[in-house]
């Protein structure tokens, strides 16, 4: 797989970090603490804004107040949080200005699982509540192309889930899924479909960015 590009744009949770696991036990708290039914067996949907999460399923709370109270939990909870095969080495090998992360998670919580995982905050970043709608609305992969000066197609998105990929295409990128959080036939609209970012290198060329795997 060889792809020139200007810009990429990852996804945080599923693609440079997993934290599942940390996601499933706090949100099921977090039904608990709301009287959510059936708490214990519920299932994230992933890639979407917790905002978002919330107005579905109690939308009749103080909607900034449950927000709090979801980030509160997940920042308490990082058992379990670990930087994902090749992360490391590809962040390294690319110019700061060259990249962003476009994630649905907030600021706050964004800042908190980075630092954790000891990985880099890079200058350009778009999180939940930069943008008005969130994926699978192509906003915030558009928003992410414009903070690195380039057209949506001259960018390349890296995601993990179907709301992502479906943000990424629709914003007019090209697209890199990784597998974990979803199924080759959930990602099927996405150009590439990899098992993980281990092995991919990232060259500088006259032409901009070069990909290999």
């Amino acid at each position: 797989m060889v792809i020139q590009t200007q810009g990429l744009l990852f996804d945080m949770d599923g693609v440079l970090i997993s934290s599942v696991g940390s996601a499933r036990r706090c949100w099921r708290a977090w039904c608990r603490l709301y009287s959510v039914p059936d708490a214990d067996n519920f299932e994230l949907p992933h890639g979407v804004r917790a905002s978002d999460v919330i107005a579905m399923l109690r939308p009749d709370v103080d909607q900034a107040e449950a927000l709090r109270a979801i980030e509160d939990i997940e920042l308490d909870d990082v058992a379990g949080i670990q930087v994902l095969p090749g992360v490391r080495e590809l962040l390294s090998s690319l110019p700061p200005e060259r990249w962003a992360i476009v994630t649905s998670a907030t600021r706050r919580l964004l800042e908190g699982r980075l630092r954790e995982a000891g990985l880099p905050e890079p200058p350009h970043i778009v999180t939940a509540e930069e943008v008005v709608r969130g994926k699978p609305d192509p906003e915030p992969y558009r928003r992410g192309a414009q903070l690195l000066g380039y057209a949506a197609g001259d960018c390349i998105v890296v995601e993990d889930a179907p709301s992502g990929v479906a943000a990424g295409v629709a914003a007019g990128c090209r697209v890199i899924a990784v597998l974990g959080s979803a199924t080759p036939e959930q990602l099927s609209a996405a150009n590439w479909i990899v098992p993980s970012l281990a092995g991919m290198t990232v060259a500088m060329t006259d032409q901009g960015l070069q990909i290999e795997r």
